[in-house]
């Protein structure tokens, strides 16, 4: 580690990292600055640094997600740790065995640091509190994402240049979206301006207190938005009818040239993936020139080196 990604990695002073409302501003400018840096690293071709070397990283996903596990695995091994990924569909846990019991399991292990997604808000908490390793959120119920919205806040930056003063239309299905709360958060606190739009059926209750622009119509929601990011219609979290079809969805809803028109030229388009096309966003928008979407595909290998290499920072040497 250089000595100023030593001195950014020492600003963050947190020893997990579960979500973004306990970041102030400063930590998630220098954990953005030190992604800034591992992008550098990952277009080089040798892409190895020695921040986590003789360390074990675990990657415990009881959610399937090839792209966010497949990116903490690469950003792990870029900064030359131990990577193992526990496969929960064949594991205990899967035979009953408690979250309490997967902690005593994992510490036996004596890892340094643990990524876990979960179906359960709190449960990666749970885990930190378990553990004796610094803990990675990726994604914990409908709760937060902290890693996909520094990706996006990445992307959105080193596009625009900027975070603050941007509006940022955040459009789909809110209620259900771990990605839409925790970019709120951050956006928020870089003093973005940030919007939601969705039908009212998509949208939580008490939205308004964490967004005071809520909207139902794409075309007012999106007048002069900066960027539009779009969120998956998470159908495997919806317990009735929040829609009346795919087809009506995508009408209202769906992201295509006349409702991205409203935006301002130039908007960015983006979307954290998977992507259902034809459903949130129309093809030829999402592979258009607007679209950033596989660049946020990039940026999340190097916000994750940038979150593994901080925590690195405090980890114990003994």
């Amino acid at each position: 580690m250089s000595a100023e990604s030593s001195k950014q990695a020492a600003i963050y002073s947190h020893r997990h990292l579960l979500g973004i409302e306990r970041l102030t501003p400063e930590e998630i400018v220098t954990l953005l600055d030190l992604a800034d840096e591992a992008v550098g690293v990952s277009r080089q071709v040798e892409k190895k640094k020695a921040v986590l070397r003789g360390r074990t990283q675990i990657n415990l996903f009881f959610e399937a997600s090839t792209r966010t596990q497949s990116s903490f695995e690469i950003a792990g091994k870029r900064l030359g740790a131990d990577v193992m990924n526990m496969s929960v569909a064949s594991s205990s846990v899967k035979k009953g065995e408690t979250l309490i019991d997967t902690a005593a399991t994992l510490n036996a292990m004596h890892p340094d640091l643990l990524v876990v997604r979960h179906h359960a808000a709190g449960a990666v908490a749970l885990l930190a509190r378990k553990t004796e390793c610094s803990v990675v959120n990726a994604g914990d119920g409908a709760h937060e994402h902290p890693t996909q919205a520094l990706l996006d806040a990445l992307t959105i930056r080193r596009n625009l240049g900027r975070i603050e003063g941007l509006t940022v239309a955040i459009c789909g299905d809110i209620l259900h979206s771990r990605v839409a709360r925790s970019n709120i958060l951050l956006l928020s606190a870089l003093n973005a301006r940030v919007r939601v739009v969705a039908p009212p059926t998509l949208l939580p209750v008490g939205i308004e207190n964490m967004v005071p622009e809520v909207f139902t119509s794409m075309k007012e929601g999106l007048k002069d938005a900066d960027v539009v990011m779009m969120l998956r219609l998470q159908r495997e979290r919806m317990s009735g009818s929040f829609i009346p079809s795919v087809r009506e969805y995508f009408r209202y809803y769906g992201l295509d040239q006349e409702k991205l028109d409203y935006a301002k030229p130039g908007a960015l388009v983006m979307h954290p993936g998977p992507m259902n096309r034809g459903v949130e966003i129309d093809p030829a928008i999402a592979d258009g020139p607007q679209s950033v979407i596989n660049e946020q595909v990039e940026m999340g290998v190097a916000v994750r080196m940038a979150v593994l290499e901080a925590l690195a920072a405090h980890l114990p040497n003994r």
